[in-house]
């Protein structure tokens, strides 16, 4: 039998399964793996001091123990070659590799610091962290998953939700969760790098996220960044992330996410916050009983959690967001909106900040288009006609002159029409513009028409100049379109000139 299988059958019996189950697993017979098991209890129970050991062999450095032991005394970081050179003045003969090696042995070894655990009073401290976890659902199959987990650390009482992302959306959220379960914040949380709340170090000085910070303020706590590389530093919270592994995960099976996070709140968390902690050797619901009254209290208002994005409209009137797609009235096309997204929602707003529509969140990455049939151009062929009319006015004077002779001329002119629309996504305004002069000149009223000559005329524009220009344009009217021209250094000779109108003499 070889060591792998002596290991194979030690680990199996450590996770508790039987004799008879392992002999059965690994094809072999039930008394192999009693005989393994009792080698290796007697292996464990045996003394160091009691093993045999081989005859240590006599060294040419023997003699000069007490030599070296001087040395290392008065010089603790002396080097193999000045130990070998001062040995040899005194005449070892030896060579270079035995004094390295016995110079290895017998320097003392430096040892860290140990770390002092130290325990703050209640609702003082908390700590929160990620971790993340690749799991097999039985129904969602394997897919990975990250443990969100905010720890109180007088009660040891804690959060725990398992997400799909880290993103500052998530965290956010799930703090704002963490917060309206345990009834209130602590005074300061620690946290590592994650780059929702460091954005970097200046120094020793770290720099925060101010959108994070915002958060942080509007609850009224104080982020605190610990150290890089430093884990002990958030002890209370790295121990739970593997009791999670050999509790929680150990022989459990999940049908889905959802599934795993009722499981959590419902079962797991309960029955944690009930038994006695290994450190306070009382259960964190009894501590928690006594820090919820020191926690900062829940503001009036919880924080806003949605992201919100911009999405330029597609000639097809849908916009998209995690591989999915999302319908909007048609007469949007070619339009850049912001878009707020909820945990359950997408909610569009007009270039006027009013809401356009809303639908229900789908799964990110399902490939779904979502469509309300009110957004499609509709069967009313006067009002679409009135509605392309007024979105080409706004392209200069050739916009609707080149729209009226597109859809004479081509048999589905309103349909190359949204699409004619739809290229304000790729180019300036200006260059769509100049475009459809050139096309009303040369009569050439058609899609590829226009995109030809913007291939040759125009550079398509980077998405935060296409943001941008949405902003400028939401400021007609507040900003002059005759801003007062700089006047001509002509008009201000005369402030230079002497008051009784003499010249200055040049001096000699």
């Amino acid at each position: 039998m070889t060591e792998i299988e002596r290991l194979e059958i030690v680990r199996r019996v450590q996770g508790g399964a039987s004799f008879r189950a392992i002999a059965r697993a690994l094809g072999i017979d039930r008394k192999t793996v009693a005989s393994v098991m009792h080698a290796y209890q007697q292996h464990r129970e045996t003394p160091s001091s009691a093993l045999p050991r081989g005859r240590a062999r006599r060294s040419q450095l023997d003699a000069y123990g007490d030599v070296i032991a001087a040395l290392l005394d008065r010089y603790p970081d002396i080097t193999a070659v000045r130990l070998q050179e001062e040995l040899r003045a005194k005449g070892f003969t030896g060579g270079y590799t035995i004094v390295k090696e016995r110079l290895r042995r017998q320097r003392p070894q430096p040892t860290g610091a140990p770390v002092v655990r130290f325990e703050t009073g209640p609702g003082v401290q908390a700590q929160m962290d990620y971790s993340p976890f690749d799991l097999a659902f039985t129904d969602e199959g394997r897919r990975r998953v990250y443990a969100f987990s905010y720890i109180l650390g007088y009660s040891r009482r804690r959060y725990l939700r398992f997400v799909e992302s880290q993103d500052f959306a998530t965290t956010v959220r799930e703090h704002v969760r963490a917060f309206e379960y345990l009834g209130g914040a602590a005074t300061v949380c620690l946290y590592d790098n994650m780059k929702v709340v460091v954005q970097g170090w200046d120094g020793e000085q770290p720099v925060y996220n101010t959108r994070f910070l915002a958060f942080a303020f509007h609850y009224g706590y104080r982020p605190w960044a610990c150290r890089p590389r430093r884990p002990q530093t958030k002890g209370k919270i790295e121990k739970p992330f593997a009791h999670i592994v050999t509790h929680l995960l150990n022989a459990r099976t999940f049908v889905s996410l959802a599934h795993l996070n009722v499981f959590v709140m419902d079962t797991w968390l309960p029955q944690i916050d009930a038994r006695p902690h290994d450190t306070t050797g009382r259960p964190p619901l009894a501590l928690w009983e006594e820090e919820r009254a020191h926690l900062v209290p829940l503001p009036a208002h919880a924080y806003d959690t949605a992201a919100v994005v911009y999405r330029v409209v597609g000639p097809e009137w849908h916009i998209p967001y995690q591989q999915n797609f999302y319908s909007v009235p048609w007469s949007h096309i070619g339009l850049a909106l912001p878009v707020r997204i909820t945990e359950t929602e997408l909610i569009v707003y007009g270039p006027g900040l009013k809401e356009v529509t809303r639908h229900a969140l789908e799964p990110p990455g399902a490939s779904k288009r979502v469509t309300k049939p009110e957004h499609a151009p509709g069967r009313d062929e006067k009002r679409r006609h009135e509605q392309l009319v007024e979105r080409f006015s706004e392209l200069g004077p050739d916009g609707p002159r080149f729209f009226e002779a597109l859809v004479r001329t081509r048999r589905y002119g309103k349909d190359e029409a949204h699409r004619v629309l739809a290229l304000l996504a790729t180019y300036a305004r200006a260059d769509l513009v100049a475009a459809l002069e050139r096309a009303c000149r040369y009569r050439a009223f058609s899609l590829t028409a226009v995109e030809r000559i913007l291939a040759a005329q125009a550079q398509p524009k980077a998405p935060l100049l296409a943001l941008a220009e949405e902003a400028t344009a939401s400021l007609t009217g507040v900003i002059r379109e005759d801003p007062v021209p700089p006047r001509s250094t002509a008009d201000y000779l005369a402030l230079m000139e002497p008051a009784d109108g003499s010249q200055d003499e040049e001096p000699t």
